[in-house]
């Protein structure tokens, strides 16, 4: 078993991964001039060996942070506290679960008495902050509670407790239920043990990244495999054991780990209890061919060898 934080990319080329232990999660001041009562963390970023994003756990105490917009895409993950967005002309008071896109380009601020989310940006931002732009303060407009059923929500949501929940998620949902339409906004992916509930993508007008819950039943497991993107992992719930590159390491609540495009990677639930994070990928999967397993390379290696040593069954083949 591993256990040292940090970044690591291996001598013979393979492509690095990162993990970031709570204990050296460091919140720290964030635009000084620009804010107040903002600390915050980058877990992933182009200077931590990303390509594609970047990572961050916000905190915000007493404060505000100024109306701005962003030449990249944005999504967070309320953790904590109910911290107010203001999204392009509106004022919305989000709590725990609440998540959503800000698109390239659309003004927004938050004020908060304590606020704790995580933010994700793609592609990731430039060092010296110039792809963003600052308006002003806060707009003075009075929040609203989110309200994931009103139609001119277009890029909130809101994830509760029992949404991944497949027996929930078999019955008929009552005309006067007070959640969004039942549609793929409430479709969860089952497989092996495994729920992914999609929270952040193309229907809230995300382009560029994807963000998801992923739930895992006792005993379930994702083989080795990778990706033509990068992935960031943030634990909520439970324990989880990842192999990367051959290394492993067990995740615990407020651990976070990186993926780069490339890295071979698994996840083994050990311990007989349900686990959860939150997933980022970055750029947004492609229609197929968005995951490559190892075992399935394998069998067709072994396929070719066998045909290699024994021509027969392949020339009969062609008749």
């Amino acid at each position: 078993m591993t256990n040292d934080t940090g970044t690591r990319e291996l001598a013979d080329g393979r492509p690095g991964y990162r993990l970031v232990r709570r204990e050296d999660v460091d919140l720290a001041p964030g635009l000084p001039d620009r804010s107040s009562g903002l600390t915050n963390c980058r877990l992933v970023s182009g200077a931590l060996g990303s390509t594609h994003m970047a990572l961050t756990l916000v905190s915000l105490v007493e404060g505000h942070v100024d109306e701005h917009l962003h030449s990249f895409e944005t999504s967070f993950y309320v953790l904590e506290g109910e911290p107010v967005l203001y999204l392009n002309g509106r004022a919305v008071s989000l709590k725990p679960g609440a998540c959503g896109a800000i698109p390239v380009g659309m003004p927004h601020a938050f004020r908060a008495v304590e606020g704790l989310w995580l933010e994700m940006a793609s592609p990731r931002p430039r060092l010296d902050g110039s792809d963003t732009f600052f308006l002003g303060p806060p707009p003075d407009v009075a929040a609203e509670a989110l309200d994931i059923r009103d139609p001119r929500n277009r890029n909130l949501f809101l994830y509760t407790e029992g949404e991944s929940d497949l027996e929930r998620l078999k019955h008929g949902q009552g005309f006067a239920a007070p959640t969004v339409s039942a549609s793929m906004a409430t479709a969860v992916l089952a497989y092996s043990g495994i729920a992914v509930k999609m929270l952040v993508d193309q229907r809230l007008d995300a382009q560029l990244h994807t963000m998801f819950m992923v739930d895992y039943e006792p005993h379930a497991l994702a083989n080795p495999h990778d990706h033509p993107f990068e992935e960031a992992y943030y634990l909520l719930e439970g324990e989880v054991d990842v192999v990367a590159n051959d290394d492993r390491y067990t995740l615990r609540p407020g651990d976070a780990f990186w993926t780069g495009v490339g890295c071979v990677h698994a996840f083994y639930e050990m311990h007989g209890k349900p686990v959860r994070w939150l997933e980022t990928s970055a750029p947004g999967p492609p229609p197929r061919y968005s995951y490559r397993h190892e075992r399935d390379w394998a069998y067709l290696a072994e396929r070719l060898a066998d045909a290699d040593a024994d021509p027969a069954p392949a020339l009969r083949s062609l008749h």
